[in-house]
């Protein structure tokens, strides 16, 4: 009986477990692969580079630029993503007139399409008639060329990131507030606990298991993004704003060097991995369980 409660375990997991070869394991190990070739040129055939294009992205100035970029802007946007996304599921959470519209208007951004949401904020950015330096003119100050001083375009394409992204994690943190036992904090209002107390000591460890679901997708959306530098910047000026994914694009579609862009592919992938180990031993000791 025992073996066949193991079997029939083993074929309720065979289709996640196909799916996960299918579309996980064996890309990555074909662009493996695929990264130890030259790319063919012409009427001469691919041949077998060995680590010559891991050499070659060692010595490569843009791809330490792309990297040093993708760091900050995490860094930027990941943090402070989740700090608002999770204020805010406080405020809507909490017994105040209009929460459903306010709910409503934090999540509309999440909502709509990448590129709709790259060329509204193109709007905001543009020197000459954008929104934002309509407003420093009002206030007497000189105009910002948002997009393409090198100064300002990380931090630019950052802004439109965690106003996108921080009503989506709040959808979760709100779901999260909703099912949390309320007679935990019926017992801490009996010992006359402070809010900032309660917060600290109750909400906040009783929300890390959806803190930590949240982190691990901030941080692969902060990596993964490529749509909105197709309409903002095309990782200008001066690369200012190349991000890894969207070098991987360019190498693999516009210098068509899909070899060195698989190497590049696998740094990526070993990077997030890297990423992933780390949350999981620094904050899985913290998240409970219920």
């Amino acid at each position: 009986m025992n073996r066949l409660n193991q079997l029939y375990a083993w074929l309720m997991l065979l289709p996640a477990l196909l799916m996960l070869l299918a579309f996980t394991h064996i890309p990555a190990l074909m662009t493996l692969w695929h990264s130890l070739f030259f790319p063919a040129r012409g009427q001469r055939s691919s041949e077998f580079a060995g680590l010559e294009n891991y050499r070659m992205l060692l010595d490569d100035a843009i791809f330490w630029k792309t990297l040093s970029n993708n760091l900050w802007y995490a860094v930027g946007t990941v943090p402070t993503s989740i700090a608002l996304a999770l204020g805010m599921a406080l405020w809507v959470n909490s017994k105040i007139s209009g929460r459903s519209a306010l709910r409503l208007a934090y999540f509309t951004p999440t909502m709509l399409p990448m590129i709709a949401v790259a060329n509204i904020w193109l709007f905001f950015y543009t020197p000459e008639i954008g929104l934002f330096n309509k407003l420093l003119n009002g206030l007497g100050l000189s105009g910002i060329n948002w997009l393409g001083d090198p100064n300002w375009a990380l931090s630019s394409l950052m802004l439109m990131t965690i106003w996108k992204e921080a009503g989506f994690f709040m959808i979760f943190y709100l779901a999260a507030l909703q099912s949390l036992n309320k007679d935990i904090y019926a017992a801490a209002a009996l010992e006359n606990a402070s809010p900032w107390y309660v917060f600290r000591r109750i909400t906040l460890p009783l929300l890390m298991p959806t803190t930590l679901f949240v982190l691990v997708n901030a941080i692969l959306n902060a990596f993964k993004l490529v749509d909105h530098l197709f309409i903002l910047t095309k990782g200008g000026p001066n690369n200012a704003t190349n991000l890894m994914l969207y070098y991987i694009y360019e190498n693999a579609f516009s210098f068509f060097d899909s070899n060195y862009a698989a190497a590049l592919t696998l740094v990526l992938l070993l990077l997030l991995i890297l990423l992933a180990l780390i949350q999981f031993l620094l904050i899985e000791r913290r998240v409970h369980y219920r």
